[in-house]
């Protein structure tokens, strides 16, 4: 039998895989976060009709004679490269821009993927669109540990934030050299443990038989006024710089507050004192939730504060090629792929994430209609090889009559 045959045979074969390959590129030309596949070809085992010969006894070396049995298929690369941005405006829509995985528990699995259009169901959990739990770190009071192990992100419905006391606050700017404008008036929120407030009224009051300045505080807490906080004197050097010892502790609302008054000047000039900082805060719901560029879902709560909830985890592998598509976008990592790299967003080689974008696919349509036309010629070639090949031996067996 003709090996030309053959040959046409597997020709066939490997440009119909071809064929395969660039259909479903086509067909995913709209999938989110999906990645375009390749077929590489590579020659099969060649027959020896003549093997090589050594240059010996005066006579030049010869060449070996093979003749080739055919195409395969060697393999078939997934293209890893970026996709496009889509704009959706979702916050729980996410883009990877740069390498990496979001990691899935599905249905006990773990899987990676690059398609982010996530939602949050009825618990609170984080899931993909066929229900996987996205996975990574849920926070304790605020704070996440990511070297912890990894699982699904829930959004605790109906939390609040405790109060938190004030312990600190900073006042800076200048007092006026001569006194001028004496007294000066400021206000300092003072929250207690029980999230209760109470501006405190700070005045700077000016002496001007000694040139000295003096804090002093009227506390509504305080009963009976007369009981007020003692002042706190403020001495300045003659080139007008604060020579007080800075922090000065004072109890505020109940709560003892270290005020740093490092900031404070006596310039010739206007006055800008002011309180640049203080904390402590009321108690406060979740009003809604942002996610930044590393992955980290920020709770905003009703008392105008921002807290931690969780944080996506990301995965990365020495060789994405070697992942194993399982479907729904997804990826298993396999004995070539390596293992995979946890860690969050913009560490390591991991991307950074975009809110309210998912990745289009990296489908060049341009390029796999080239690869189409490629496909089919090479599949009408090997189709004419079996015909002529059918017709040798037409003629073959003719020559019997």
């Amino acid at each position: 039998m003709l090996r030309s045959l053959f040959s046409g045979v597997s020709g066939l074969r490997a440009h119909q895989t071809m064929l395969d390959i660039v259909g479903n590129n086509i067909a995913n030309v709209n999938t989110t976060g999906f990645k375009a596949s390749s077929a590489e070809f590579e020659d099969t085992l060649s027959q020896a009709l003549k093997a090589a010969g050594a240059p010996q006894n005066g006579q030049g070396g010869t060449n070996p004679a093979q003749v080739g049995l055919g195409v395969q298929v060697a393999a078939i690369n997934t293209a890893f490269t970026q996709g496009p941005a889509e704009t959706t405006g979702v916050d729980t829509d996410l883009m990877i821009q740069g390498d990496g995985f979001f990691v899935v528990n599905d249905g006990g699995q773990q899987v990676y993927t690059r398609d982010g259009a996530f939602t949050f169901d009825a618990n609170g959990n984080l899931t993909t669109a066929n229900g996987g739990l996205v996975q990574g770190w849920t926070a304790q009071n605020g704070v996440v540990n990511t070297s912890s192990s990894i699982s699904g992100i829930q959004l605790p419905l109906g939390t609040s934030m405790s109060p938190t006391p004030s312990t600190a606050a900073t006042l800076a700017g200048n007092l006026p050299a001569d006194g001028s404008g004496s007294p000066i008036s400021n206000d300092l929120k003072v929250y207690d443990a029980k999230g209760q407030l109470v501006d405190v009224a700070l005045t700077y009051k000016y002496d001007t038989p000694s040139k000295t300045w003096s804090l002093n505080f009227t506390d509504p807490s305080v009963v009976p006024p007369a009981t007020q906080p003692s002042p706190v004197s403020l001495a300045f050097d003659s080139s007008g710089k604060l020579t007080t010892t800075s922090p000065a502790t004072v109890t505020l609302n109940g709560q003892s507050v270290k005020l740093d008054i490092s900031g404070l000047t006596a310039f010739g000039g206007e006055n800008t004192a002011a309180v640049i900082t203080s904390d402590g805060n009321a108690m406060g719901s979740l009003a809604s939730y942002s996610i930044s560029p590393d992955g980290t879902i920020q709770g905003v709560f009703t008392n105008g504060m921002k807290q931690p909830l969780g944080q996506i985890a990301m995965a990365t592998f020495n060789n994405p090629g070697g992942l194993d598509k399982v479907g729904n976008s997804e990826y298993s990592s396999t004995v070539n792929s390596g293992q995979p790299q946890i860690g969050t967003a913009g560490t390591g080689s991991r991307g950074q994430l975009a809110s309210g974008e998912l990745e289009g696919s990296n489908v060049d349509l341009s390029q796999e209609f080239s690869n189409l036309i490629i496909a089919q010629r090479g599949f009408e070639a090997n189709s004419k090889v079996i015909t002529t090949s059918d017709e040798v031996l037409q003629d073959l067996v003719n020559l019997k009559h």
